[in-house]
């Protein structure tokens, strides 16, 4: 999560606007997911119209019993009346399913209308529609321009994006540096995404100059706005750094919120932390646990990563200890088991809100998935 790279595209432009859908690498995926909006700004927004504020309730059972079905049809509802946000809202639920079938032609044309009408989120989304062909002819060209044209209106995911592009040649010339540059305007105009990306240029970046202290506090900044690999990779930052390291309980509850959302790596450095006594009391159980719930994450690779720890532990327990660990591994693992890139909670999504995640999308997609207020794998992460 922590090593490769998703690009997501704002989708959604009101209480959920600027949720994503993806400029997705296949190769590398972060999970990369722009801001939800805050409830109050429906009542800021004079030209918001009515159907679109009760797509917005519906969608997250805010005052109104949760139904997808009735968020999607008032969205559309306000769509069809020429309102922006609604266009952009029904183009993310029809691009994703949410509440509808999923229609990319159709999505591709909610886009399009409320770019048209001068929601820069949706020129995002349209960009990344032709940078990677999606209900519409590829046109990777097109899709900068959007970007650029978006940037100069002040949209800073715009910016990340067009880092991406550059940074890794995608439809355009590979060329770091100039990736870079757009990485650092996004972090001036403050973009979560943007700071992460440099972030990690100046922590893990082989060849690239480095400067941990930068780097902390730019994933601090991308981890307060709910950026999961961020939290992951603060909190891992500050293991391997504690001359760095202001408080141990900010960094164990990173990670601890970090392995919650789905985040595999940060339950095995959790059960590292508890093998070696580090931050925590040495306790082999808790570091049994700890791997066993990361390897039922991550799969394979973590199974091959942890395979050495899981069988010195093993040694130390008796069989009875192990099958309750094991059954309570598989409990935990399995309630947290969605790979989460972004949480929206308390002051960040309005306290009328509650709680609302983005899931990381499936490879070979270019969205991820909202989970509503509802959702087992929404709800606010928790210490144990």
């Amino acid at each position: 999560m922590v090593t490769m790279r998703s690009y997501l595209r704002p989708a959604l432009a009101a209480l959920v606007a600027a949720l994503p859908l993806m400029i997705s690498s296949p190769a590398r995926a972060e999970g990369v997911f722009p801001d939800l909006p805050q409830t109050s700004e429906i009542g800021e927004r004079a030209h918001v119209s009515k159907e679109t504020a009760l797509g917005d309730a519906y969608l997250t059972g805010r005052g109104v019993s949760q139904d997808l079905k009735q968020a999607a049809y008032w969205y559309e509802k306000g769509a069809g009346l020429g309102d922006p946000v609604a266009q952009n809202q029904i183009g993310y639920l029809y691009e994703v399913g949410l509440g509808v079938e999923k229609d990319q032609a159709r999505a591709m044309h909610w886009y399009q209308l409320a770019s048209a009408g001068g929601l820069t989120n949706a020129k995002v989304n349209l960009a990344v529609a032709y940078i990677w062909g999606m209900g519409v002819e590829k046109n990777p060209p097109l899709g900068e321009s959007l970007l650029l044209e978006a940037v100069a209106k002040g949209n800073s995911m715009a910016a990340t994006y067009l880092g991406d592009l550059h940074f890794d040649g995608i439809g355009v010339p590979r060329d770091e540096a100039a990736g870079e540059k757009w990485y650092e305007k996004a972090v001036k105009m403050h973009n979560y995404l943007g700071a992460y990306r440099v972030g990690m240029l100046l922590s893990e970046r082989a060849g690239h100059a480095h400067d941990l202290k930068r780097a902390l506090g730019l994933f601090r900044e991308s981890a307060t706005a709910g950026f999961v690999p961020a939290m992951h990779s603060l909190g891992r930052l500050q293991v391997n750094h504690p001359e760095l390291c202001a408080s141990h309980e900010e960094a164990l509850k990173l990670l601890s919120d970090a392995a919650e959302a789905g985040t595999w790596q940060s339950s095995m450095v959790l059960g590292a932390l508890a093998r070696d006594g580090k931050w925590v009391a040495q306790d082999d159980r808790q570091a049994y646990l700890r791997f066993r719930e990361g390897t039922l994450q991550g799969g394979d690779t973590a199974r091959a990563l942890a395979a050495n720890d899981l069988k010195v532990l093993s040694a130390k327990l008796s069989a009875q200890e192990r099958a309750e660990l094991d059954r309570q591994a598989e409990a935990w693992a399995g309630e947290h088991a969605q790979l989460l890139s972004m949480l929206y909670k308390g002051k960040k999504a309005g306290a009328d809100l509650g709680a609302i995640a983005l899931a990381t999308p499936p490879s070979g997609s270019h969205a991820g998935m909202l989970l509503p207020v509802g959702s087992a794998a929404a709800a606010e992460t928790h210490n144990r």
